[in-house]
């Protein structure tokens, strides 16, 4: 968990469909989210100019610590040599999942997938509005009621909205990530552990070598506790399932399952980018 923790800077606004190439492009073609005509060159409102790049960084598309575009976010969203730059393939989706855990530069996310949701399986607001004090934030909880509200319409499609556009325009509803029910009047959401979950095994080791460097090894408890078993919210037998799919898949992975050790094991080391190249690129 980042030091600083951050519950607001969306403007109250879920990161639309289009956001992150809009504001890719934007960019690219020198754009100055400050300037008075960045509304009209974005063609939204002034407030949803902040909301975009708030976005952006929080999917890693900008990165907020060096002041650019993110060589993977160059490679996606570029309108000529892009990989998806309209975000066609689902893989792309759980990659940005993954970002949007990892950078944790929107710390609600981070919080819910990796804390609250293992003490608390159905969670509402006043469950998360604990979580976050107790990780030492101080947040007005109106601020926090919003920003568990945008974490909602990220993955869950609204049913509250005659506009359908708006129904749909979180990000990674298609995820089925997080689901939502009342109970005694109340809304709870669920991010419940599944066995199977559509990631392809390319994007789920592009997440697993990005996230461990150059270890020759990686336990199976690391990866389900901590690691992207955990942000992928995999059960242990669909994590196993998916460690056994990534040695049937690659000839330089082993997966180890002996005397109840797990463990995955890498004969050479691989960029992580090659595996993205050879998953868009074929």
């Amino acid at each position: 968990m980042s030091q600083t923790l951050r519950f607001s800077g969306h403007e109250s606004f879920q990161c639309r469909f289009y956001w992150l190439k809009k504001g890719y492009d934007f960019i690219q073609e020198n754009g100055d989210f400050s300037s008075d005509d960045a509304p009209v060159k974005l063609g939204v409102g002034k407030n949803m100019v902040t909301a975009i790049r708030y976005w952006l960084k929080a999917f890693g598309v900008f990165d907020h610590e060096v002041k650019e575009i993110s060589p993977l976010a160059s490679k996606i969203f570029d309108s000529n040599t892009g990989w998806d730059p309209y975000l066609e393939d689902e893989g792309t989706l759980w990659l940005l999942h993954y970002f949007l855990i990892k950078n944790d530069y929107a710390s609600s996310y981070g919080l819910i997938f990796n804390d609250l949701r293992k003490k608390r399986p159905d969670f509402n607001f006043k469950h998360f509005e604990t979580s976050v004090e107790q990780a030492g934030g101080s947040v007005a909880s109106n601020t926090l009621k919003t920003d568990f509200q945008i974490f909602s319409r990220t993955y869950i499609p609204r049913d509250d909205s005659k506009d359908l556009d708006e129904s749909y325009s979180g990000l990674l509803t298609e995820l089925g990530l997080v689901s939502k029910f009342k109970k005694d009047k109340t809304e709870y959401f669920s991010i419940e552990p599944k066995r199977k979950r559509d990631i392809p095994v390319a994007i789920f080791l592009y997440c697993l070598l990005e996230s461990t460097g150059t270890s020759n090894s990686v336990s199976f408890d690391s990866v389900y506790s901590d690691g992207v078993g955990s942000t992928f919210a995999l059960t242990r037998d669909g994590l196993t399932e998916m460690l056994e799919k990534l040695a049937e898949s690659y000839q330089w992975i082993t997966f180890s399952n002996e005397a109840g050790i797990k463990e995955l094991q890498f004969s050479k080391q691989v960029a992580p980018f090659d595996i993205l190249k050879e998953y868009y690129e074929g």
